[in-house]
């Protein structure tokens, strides 16, 4: 058999495969190893750890490492170990942050395998100890993104994820920001949401239920305002598996007075921890000054739960400056197919319809909606430029996919619904939007109050002001 040479770089799965009897010793070294017996764990972190990085794993030196794992091998067989140890620890990742989401990804994919969360938040401690958010938000993304995972799986037990490591995330100082930060505002909406969670807990009523049903104001500002920020940065999968979670807080909210108010308050608890504790600070350092800016215009038009946003966070940059510069109006005309209008006054006649619309291209992008006074649904000019698939709940994109899809695919022209809605009756249509060559070029959704049409009778042949 050919000489093993075993060195700081040596990677331990390269080892085990030569060798598979280790996979019975590794215990004696440390308990922690039986691990490498995880077809998981040997995908995922086998693969790049080394001999350097099984010695921070274990907390032993690394002569000790290698001195061990050439014992077992030349006691074993008649191969011959040389060893080969600069002065420089070599590490399978090229960082510290790597390390970690690759071991929290085979923590996670252990979990998802049916593996027992005491035994993985135990062996969590002993392996990592301490994790960012960035972390745990970025594994999950990656998850998501080799299609390990799906948006699905991990929405199902994100709860668990973060069970894994509630305990070293608790410690991390919470983000806090100046008044009129977006974040700021949404750790204000928590901070009323768990005085109105601990007044429910004591003395439960109609009343409060109602007022922390204003929740959903915070939820919808985080679905159309904030989490569209994050999808630019190609960062969506956390933030969609938080929309499913407010929609199971929606899903308890309209059971009015029926509702269990233990898992009601547990639901909408969680979501403030992982918001504090995950999405918050993964933000900040995803997010730059003008990204904030962005995120921050808007969010008034679909409001804020019990507070009001402070004023003293005024940035002004740059990138801001420039920014603004390209959104003077232009009272330059566009011709069209039947008259000409300038582009102010085809802003003013599209935000006077009385009905709402908007414009997704064949990118399937929000290019445009109108903004008319009173909304249907919430909209926010976060939604500009963000795939129509992702403004939506993950439950309704498979409904939106037909639509799109029959639509470009020249099955069908159009799509209408009708729903009841808080004593309003809604009619929503969906139009293919096609050249004169019959080409697709978009589709069109146009949404209409017609509670007032459908009620109408007998005929009026003269203009009547009142009301």
């Amino acid at each position: 058999m050919s000489k093993l040479v075993l060195s700081e770089a040596t990677k331990i799965m390269e080892i085990i495969d030569a060798y598979p009897f280790l996979t019975e010793v590794l215990v004696e070294l440390d308990p922690i190893l039986r691990r490498f017996k995880n077809p998981i764990l040997r995908k995922t972190v086998g693969r790049k750890a080394t001999l350097t990085d099984v010695s921070d794993m274990i907390n032993k030196d690394l002569d000790e490492v290698i001195s061990f794992f050439s014992k077992k091998i030349e006691d074993s067989t008649n191969a011959k170990v040389e060893r080969s140890v600069g002065s420089e620890r070599k590490s399978g990742w090229e960082d510290e942050h790597t390390r970690k989401r690759e071991m929290l990804k085979a923590l996670v994919l252990e979990l998802h395998e049916g593996g027992e969360l005491p035994a993985l938040k135990t062996r969590f401690n002993e392996i990592l100890g301490d994790v960012e958010a960035t972390d745990i938000a970025s594994m999950e993304q990656e998850l998501i993104d080799s299609g390990e995972l799906t948006v699905d799986q991990i929405t199902l037990l994100c709860d668990l994820h973060v069970g894994i490591f509630e305990d070293t995330l608790s410690e991390h100082q919470k983000p806090q920001a100046v008044p009129g930060h977006p974040i700021h505002t949404y750790m204000a909406e928590n901070s009323k949401a768990k005085n109105l969670i601990t007044k429910l807990r004591e003395k439960p009523s109609p009343e409060l239920i109602k007022e922390l049903a204003k929740i959903e104001i915070h939820y919808t500002r985080l679905e159309n305002q904030f989490f569209p920020m994050l999808e630019k940065k190609d960062f969506s999968g956390p933030s969609q598996v938080m929309w499913a979670k407010h929609d199971e807080t929606r899903q308890l909210l309209k059971q009015g007075e029926d509702v269990d108010i233990d898992e009601l308050t547990a639901q909408v608890e969680d979501m403030i921890f992982k918001e504090e504790t995950i999405l918050f600070p993964t933000s900040l350092e995803l997010l730059t000054t003008l990204d904030w800016q962005t995120v921050k215009h808007g969010e008034e038009e679909i409001g804020f739960a019990w507070v009001t946003p402070g004023d003293e966070w005024t940035p002004l940059t740059p990138e801001i400056i420039h920014q603004a510069s390209k959104l003077e109006k232009t009272t330059d005309s566009l011709s069209l197919n039947t008259g000409k209008l300038s582009l102010e006054q085809i802003d003013l006649m599209l935000t006077h319809l009385p009905i709402e619309i908007s414009y997704i291209n064949t990118q399937d992008e929000v290019l445009y909606y109108s903004g008319t006074k009173e909304r249907i649904f919430p909209r926010s000019p976060g939604v500009i430029g963000r795939k129509v698939q992702k403004c939506h709940p993950p439950k309704s994109v498979d409904k939106v996919e037909e639509i799109i899809s029959a639509f470009r695919a020249g099955h069908k022209d159009q799509a209408e619904f009708w729903i009841t809605m808080e004593g309003k009756f809604l009619h929503i249509r969906y139009f293919a939007v096609r050249n004169d060559e019959g080409i697709y070029q978009g589709t069109l959704e146009v949404m209409q109050d017609v509670t007032s049409i459908r009620a109408l009778e007998g005929e009026r042949r003269l203009v009547n002001w009142e009301k």
